[in-house]
């Protein structure tokens, strides 16, 4: 910073606020500290699996692998770095992938600029490449394909050469005009094979052309950002009463957040008494955005009661 007095025109500073990357909320990335985990802070990755069972572990990032199985977990990270997500390997592991798709409204005024993508990154022992590619949803906004049938345009790609010491790298994106309708971003790895592993951190992408430091949102921030696209009851969804058998009953669940379109709804049963086993239907007659409803009915007569967890996702 450049600090100019000048008796005619005062104090004047150069080089404060002069970039896009100069004030918060500047990193497109949701949960790149990997500190967010609704789902679970570690799980297999089954060989082969489609992109949407890949979100497993930490939120908005997908993980896949080709070969083998092999295990995302949430770690501790070191210093000021609270978490990172870490991959282990298996003996017949061929490839791995960590990649996260930023929607349209979150990504569309980068079109035509300068990006700038970074991240912490380690690996242990012997592969020392991991590569990035960006891509952009190639014809309808956030609409990126899977796994074995992508409908995503390449960007650009490139790599970084990795050692076993977590280190931030950087690169420059010059994204085209014609991404507007949502990016991807993924980092790959080859072989990682039994006792391997690999780390990832700190994943920030901005736009400009210098890699600034980290942005760091506060956690409730953060994870109102995650539920946008996936969220988990907090606690049992109950509903007791007398019941008759046969008789018609609907409840409510209500989102914490505006989801970006419309959720899937998930319900695990965890007790009940006059009411199935089974999951109750989910209202689908609307939109599912700020909650959903459920039918069910009683097989019993008398005192009823269901107790279910949901899960909403509305993932990319």
């Amino acid at each position: 910073m450049t600090i100019t007095i000048s008796g005619t025109t005062g104090i004047s500073l150069a080089n404060q606020f002069d970039s896009a990357s100069s004030f918060g909320f500047k990193n497109r990335i949701i949960n790149g500290q990997m500190q967010i985990a609704q789902r679970a802070t570690s799980a297999t990755i089954t060989a082969g699996s489609t992109i949407a069972l890949g979100y497993s572990t930490v939120d908005r990032f997908y993980v896949y692998c080709t070969g083998a199985n092999v295990t995302a977990a949430q770690v501790a990270g070191a210093s000021a770095t609270k978490n990172r997500l870490q991959i282990t390997g298996a003996a017949s592991a061929t490839a791995v992938g960590i990649g996260q798709r930023i929607e349209q409204l979150n990504s569309y005024d980068l079109a035509g600029s300068t990006a700038t993508l970074s991240a912490d990154l380690a690996i242990s022992a012997t592969l020392t490449t991991v590569t990035w590619t960006a891509s952009y949803a190639t014809t309808t906004a956030d609409t990126f394909g899977t796994l074995a049938s992508p409908t995503v345009t390449q960007i650009a790609t490139g790599t970084f050469t990795v050692t076993s010491t977590v280190t931030n790298f950087s690169t420059n994106i010059s994204i085209p005009a014609a991404a507007t309708t949502g990016i991807q971003i993924v980092f790959t790895v080859g072989a990682l094979t039994a006792g391997l592993t690999w780390t990832v951190g700190n994943v920030q992408l901005e736009k400009g052309s210098t890699a600034t430091s980290f942005d760091y949102r506060p956690i409730g921030t953060e994870l109102q950002l995650c539920q946008r696209y996936y969220e988990a009851s907090s606690v049992y969804w109950i509903f007791s009463a007398n019941v008759t058998s046969g008789s018609g009953y609907y409840v409510m669940g209500v989102f914490k957040v505006t989801k970006r379109a419309g959720a899937t709804v998930t319900t695990v049963n965890v007790g009940n008494s006059n009411f199935p086993t089974t999951a109750p239907s989910i209202n689908s007659g609307g939109t599912l955005l700020d909650g959903f409803e459920a039918n069910l009915s009683a097989n019993g007569t008398g005192s009823g009661y269901f107790q279910y967890t949901w899960t909403a996702s509305a993932e990319l």
